[in-house]
């Protein structure tokens, strides 16, 4: 099997980008933002998937845009072709890159109504017919008199029910219970393929810069291969959704993780690090020397291809990951962490209140999280120190202090309960972030660590 093409050694400038996952946002409000997004320091956005979906007057749930009706055109509760295409003019215009989410896996269950397996469905083909011209404007590929795909592109009807079978897994159907019919599951076939990288194809041409493998666990390397093959991948940051459990050694990664890695150069979303994360601040007997090199005990993905996160999506706002969400200031040391460490890709989650989640102080809790003055500061210190090496300086069961570069920025994370005083290297005196109660003396180069607390310091060169 041939490996696909590395690439992110194809688009060296998208390496270290911070990407802002506006989860849900509608295009215009991402256009609207643009200023504020490049001036917090976001070289990356990362939008909800841009196809055919339902959409109603009085709105759909986010899972609608993970269900797509076509792929031929953008038209959804977010938005459609034109303001896609305002958004990206928009945002390039700001040095912003445009990543999108893209779902290949399956299409919509449509099982009242579409029984026969066409997609779209005759509904949506006879609405097209009837506003040619303005589905003229919003086309990006293809023959809209034409079905996209028929039942003859579907896999045989079947809810996966032993997800430790990777067969199953790539061959069933996501569902929710046997009486759940589930997400019709597109074969491996070369139309369906064709028809992807078209998809594609049309999107680099807009000026998109990223993809965003939605269910990657769920699709065959070989038809991952034949889809992101060396023209799609090339100039293209391309990274894949597989969810596990925890790093090496853990059934999950072995099963999913362990062959996407080793069969193509893509990246992918770093969930070693993110269960090593929530497990080394949330549990008292962990020690943050775990912190110290993940990837060498298996931990946590290799610098180059791993996309590095606190939360992502799924986790508030599916009942099944509920217990992932950690609480808020461990949140915050964690940010710390994958923004302040040398490797991986930040990812930041902001949403407009689709979990329903609030903070301590009533407040929906992720909606629009990517401006708090606290994380951008995070994002500061990661753009001044991108690709300077990590030392460790000191660690403890609860505290971790590493420099970057010849002691130009450090970073000092303390998940106790108890305070701490640490000194710094004496080229230390700017404060770029201190939570509150975090003291850092200048003269005496000392700084003081609450409970639960992280800074970072900045030489002045």
């Amino acid at each position: 099997m041939k490996a696909i093409s590395n690439p992110i050694n194809a688009i060296d400038s998208q390496a270290t980008n911070v990407i802002l996952h506006a989860f849900d946002w509608p295009y215009c409000r991402i256009k609207e933002q643009a200023t504020t997004i490049a001036e917090a320091g976001f070289k990356a956005v990362l939008i909800s998937p841009p196809m055919k979906s339902l959409k109603t007057e009085d709105g759909t749930p986010w899972w609608q845009r993970y269900q797509p009706q076509d792929y031929r055109v953008i038209d959804n509760q977010l938005g459609n072709t034109l303001d896609f295409k305002a958004m990206i003019h928009t945002l390039s215009a700001e040095n912003i890159h445009v990543y999108v989410d893209v779902v290949f896996n399956h299409m919509a269950n449509e099982e009242e109504i579409n029984e026969a397996l066409i997609y779209p469905n005759t509904d949506v083909l006879a609405d097209y017919q009837e506003n040619i011209d303005h589905y003229r404007e919003l086309t990006l590929f293809g023959d809209l008199n034409q079905p996209l795909f028929t039942d003859k592109d579907f896999v045989l009807a079947f809810p996966i029910k032993d997800w430790t079978d990777p067969w199953e897994v790539q061959h069933g159907r996501i569902s929710s219970g046997d009486r759940d019919p589930g997400l019709p599951t597109l074969k491996y076939t070369e139309k369906v393929v064709e028809a992807q990288k078209q998809y594609l194809k049309a999107l680099k041409q807009l000026g998109v810069k990223g993809f965003r493998i939605d269910a990657a666990k769920h699709m065959t390397l070989e038809h991952l291969h034949q889809v992101w093959d060396d023209e799609i991948s090339s100039e293209t940051h391309v990274f894949g959704e597989i969810i596990t459990d925890g790093g090496a050694t853990k059934e999950e990664y072995e099963l999913f993780l362990q062959p996407y890695l080793a069969n193509t150069y893509l990246g992918a979303y770093d969930f070693p690090l993110f269960h090593t994360l929530k497990n080394t601040l949330s549990e008292p007997d962990s020690t943050m020397a775990s912190l110290i090199n993940p990837y060498s005990l298996g931990s946590a993905l290799a610098h180059d291809r791993a996309i590095t996160f606190a939360i992502t999506h799924d986790i508030p706002n599916n009942d099944v990951f509920l217990d992932q969400v950690m609480p808020e200031h461990l949140e915050c040391l964690a940010y710390c962490y994958i923004l302040g460490r040398d490797g991986g890709v930040p990812l930041i989650y902001s949403d407009l209140d689709t979990s329903g989640i609030n903070n301590k102080s009533g407040e929906p809790r992720w909606f629009d999280c990517w401006k708090n003055p606290t994380l951008q500061q995070m994002i500061h210190f990661h753009n001044r120190m991108q690709s300077k090496p990590m030392t460790v300086l000191h660690q403890t069961p609860d505290l971790l202090v590493f420099s970057r570069g010849n002691d130009e920025g450090l970073v000092a994370i303390n998940k106790g309960k108890y305070s701490t005083q640490i000194n710094v290297p004496t080229k230390m005196n700017q404060e770029i972030l201190a939570q509150q109660d975090v003291c850092f003396n200048p003269d005496e180069q000392t700084l003081t660590l609450p409970e639960n607390s992280c800074a970072m310091l900045i030489a002045d060169c």
